[in-house]
This record gives structure tokens, sequence and C-alpha cells, in this order.
């Protein structure tokens, strides 16, 4: 494999792996909101 190949294929995963930590990451503050409210309407009633 060249040089140039394996730059673009590291480039190329360590974008993936950028792009999958926002996803994951929003994804664990919408479920931790999500949970904060349920447990506040518990609360209340």
């Amino acid at each position: 494999m060249s040089s140039k190949r394996a730059m673009r294929q590291a480039q190329k995963q360590a974008y993936a792996k950028h792009r999958s930590n926002i996803t994951n990451s929003r994804f664990e503050l919408k479920k931790k909101f999500i949970i904060k409210n349920k447990e506040e309407k518990k609360n209340k009633n």
C-alpha cells in the first residue's frame, strides 16, 4: 500500500470516528435530558 493511500485511509477513519462521537454524544445528552424530565414529572405528581 502506498503511503498516500494509507494517509487517505487514516484520515477517513479519523473523520468517521469523529462523526460517530458527535452523534453518540448528542444522543447521550438527549437521553439524559429525557430521563431528567420524566423524573421531574414524577416528583410533581
